[in-house]
């Protein structure tokens, strides 16, 4: 997904699949640091077990602003 499609979108949650083209990581990657050190992406998630949630106004937000939400 492109950035403006994220921004766009309705969904809720994204997950590491939607937003790797926009950070031009890998999925694998983003999903591996949000269980090792979330902090470290500089936006929220989510992790329950295997499966890693982005609530999409806090990366829009991080990305527009390039810090957390307040």
């Amino acid at each position: 997904m492109s950035f403006a499609e994220i921004e766009r979108s309705t969904k809720i949650y994204l997950i590491p699949d939607e937003i790797a083209d926009v950070l031009e990581s890998d999925p694998q990657t983003i999903r591996n640091q949000a269980k090792e050190d979330p902090s470290k992406l500089g936006f929220p998630v989510i992790v329950c077990g295997r499966y890693v949630k982005i609530p999409r106004a806090g990366f829009v937000y991080f990305f527009k602003y390039g810090r957390p939400a307040p």
